[in-house]
C-alpha cells in the first residue's frame, strides 16, 4: 500500500481510475463532479489533501473541453487546500493534434514569380510576397491590391515634377533632390509630398496637384477595403497553438508534474515549465505482437504515414522485421478542403501479415483506406495496432465495413461502448502501466524501466 497518496479521478475514464487505484491499493479520493444549472462546471473535494501527493487521472476523450476545464479547476481546488504536489494523469494529452505552421513542412512556401512569354514558372523562396514599389513590376500573385497602383504612383511622382519645374518664381527655388525618384512602399509618403508645391500663403501652384492629391485619397480609400482571403500556394490557414495554451493553463492552475502516454507530436513537452514524463505504449503492442499474432516474424510493419515511421521502425528493428511505408499527401484546394490524401506504397507486403502502427485513430479514415491499399497490394491479413482509440464520429461503421480483420486499442480512453459497437476491436489495458509510473514518481524513482522494451 502506499501512504500519504491520494488520487482524484475525473470524469472521463473511471474505469481507468479505478483499475490504478487497485494496483497500487489505494482508494480512490472522494470528489464530486457535476454542473450547475447554467452550464459551469462544479468540483468538489471531499477529503484532505495538506501536505498530500495528489495523481489526478483524467483523459483527453469524450467532451474534452468539459473534461479539461474540470481538470483545471480540480487542480486549482487541490492547490488551495495546501497539496504538497499535483501530478496530472493525461493518457491521452488534449489538443496535441493541432501543431501545423501556416507552411508547408517540407519547407520555405513557394511563391510563383510572375509568368513571362515563352519562359517555364519559376519559383522563389521567400517567405512572404515582396512588397510593391514605384516603379516595380507588380507580381500578378499579389491579392487586395488594386490594378494598376504602381503606374498611378509613378506617374503622380512625375506630374509633381514637372509642375514644381513649372510654376517656380525666384524667391522659392525647388531643390533638385526634392523630385529625385524615390523608392516609396506606402500611399501616404506620396500624399505628404505635396507641401513642397504650397507657397507661403498655402495656395496650391498647381492645378494637377490637386488632381494628384485626389487621384491618391482614391486609391487610398481604395486599398484600405478588406479583400478577399485566396489561399496561394504553399500557404496554409494559421492554426493556433492550442497545445501550448492548454499547457500554460495546467501550469497556471497549479500543475507541478504531468504523465501522459504517446504525444501526437513530442515538441509538446517543450511547451512546459514543469517536467513531463511521456510514458509509449510500444511495450503494449510488442507484447501484442509477439504473444498474439501468429507467425509475427514473417509479417511486416507498416506505416500509415511519414510521420509515424520512426515509432514502427522501433518495433521492426526490436524484431528484426520487415518494414513498409504508405506515403500520404494532403493537397487541399481551398482552405477548408480536407481532402482524401493519395497514398502510394513503398515496400513489399504480398502475401504476408501486414500490421500498421499508428498512435490515434480518430475518424479512422487513414488506417482504413490503408488497409484497402495493403489488400490490393496482396497482404493477406491487415492488423491496425493504435495506442489513442479515439473513434469519433463514423469511425466504427468505417472499421466494420473497411478491410481491417482485427483492430487493437488501449484504453487510454474509454473503449466500452466502441467495444461493444465493433467485434474487429480489440482492447489493451494500459492503468498498470501508469499505476506503476505514479508509484514511481511518488517515491522518486526513476522511471527509465518504463522505456525498456528488450
Amino acid at each position: 500500500m502506499v501512504r500519504n497518496i491520494v488520487i482524484f479521478g475525473g470524469s472521463s475514464h473511471p474505469q481507468l481510475t479505478e483499475t490504478i487505484c487497485n494496483d497500487l491499493a489505494v482508494p480512490p479520493a472522494r470528489i464530486l463532479l457535476g454542473k450547475f444549472s447554467v452550464g459551469e462546471t462544479r468540483v468538489e473535494i471531499g477529503e484532505s489533501v495538506r501536505g498530500k501527493d495528489v495523481f489526478i487521472v483524467q483523459s483527453g476523450g469524450g467532451n474534452i473541453n468539459d473534461h479539461l476545464m474540470e481538470l483545471l479547476i480540480t487542480v486549482s481546488a487541490c492547490k488551495t487546500a495546501s497539496a504538497q504536489r499535483v501530478t496530472v494523469v493525461l493518457p491521452l494529452f488534449p489538443y496535441s493534434r493541432q501543431s501545423d505552421l501556416p507552411y508547408n513542412k517540407i519547407g520555405a512556401p513557394l511563391a510563383r514569380m510572375p509568368n513571362s512569354v515563352g519562359r517555364e514558372k519559376q519559383y522563389t523562396f521567400e517567405t512572404v510576397p515582396q512588397t510593391p514599389y514605384l516603379g516595380s513590376q507588380e507580381d500578378s500573385s499579389l491579392h487586395g491590391v488594386p490594378d494598376g497602383l504602381s503606374h498611378k504612383l509613378a506617374n503622380l511622382q512625375m506630374n509633381d515634377h514637372r509642375n514644381g519645374n513649372g510654376h517656380h518664381d525666384g524667391n522659392h527655388q525647388p531643390k533638385s533632390q526634392d523630385f529625385a525618384t524615390k523608392r516609396r512602399s506606402t500611399i501616404e509618403s506620396v500624399v505628404s509630398e505635396k507641401s513642397d508645391f504650397l507657397d507661403g500663403n498655402g495656395s496650391v501652384t498647381s492645378v494637377d496637384a490637386i488632381n494628384g492629391r485626389q487621384e491618391a485619397n482614391d486609391a487610398l480609400a481604395h486599398s484600405s477595403k478588406t479583400p478577399d482571403f485566396q489561399p496561394r500556394r504553399g500557404y496554409k490557414q494559421w492554426v493556433a497553438q492550442a497545445g501550448k495554451l492548454v499547457a500554460d493553463l495546467l501550469t497556471c492552475a497549479g500543475t507541478d508534474h504531468v504523465i501522459t502516454m504517446d504525444l501526437h507530436d513530442p515538441q509538446y513537452q517543450g511547451f512546459f515549465d514543469i517536467p513531463v514524463d511521456n510514458l509509449y505504449g510500444r511495450l503494449l503492442l510488442r507484447k501484442y505482437i509477439q504473444y498474439s499474432i501468429p507467425d509475427y516474424q514473417e509479417a511486416v510493419i507498416v506505416s500509415p504515414d511519414a510521420g509515424g515511421a520512426k515509432r514502427a521502425t522501433a518495433i521492426a528493428d526490436s524484431f528484426d522485421m520487415k518494414f513498409a511505408l504508405i506515403h500520404k499527401e494532403r493537397r487541399p484546394t481551398q482552405i477548408n478542403d480536407r481532402q482524401n490524401a493519395s497514398m502510394m506504397l513503398v515496400g513489399d507486403v504480398a502475401d504476408r501479415t501486414a500490421i500498421l502502427i499508428d498512435d490515434l485513430a480518430d475518424t479512422s479514415n487513414t488506417i482504413t483506406r490503408a488497409a484497402k491499399l495493403l489488400k490490393r497490394a496482396g497482404a493477406i491479413t491487415v492488423y491496425a495496432l493504435v495506442t489513442h482509440g479515439v473513434l469519433s464520429g463514423d469511425a466504427i461503421e468505417r472499421i466494420n465495413a473497411s478491410a481491417l480483420d482485427k483492430v487493437v486499442v488501449t484504453n487510454s480512453v474509454d473503449q466500452a461502448d466502441h467495444k461493444r459497437r465493433c467485434s474487429k476491436l480489440e482492447v489493451l489495458e494500459v492503468g498498470n502501466v501508469f499505476a506503476e509510473a505514479i508509484r514511481r514518481v511518488h517515491h522518486g524513482e526513476s522511471i527509465s524501466a518504463l522505456f525498456q522494451y528488450d
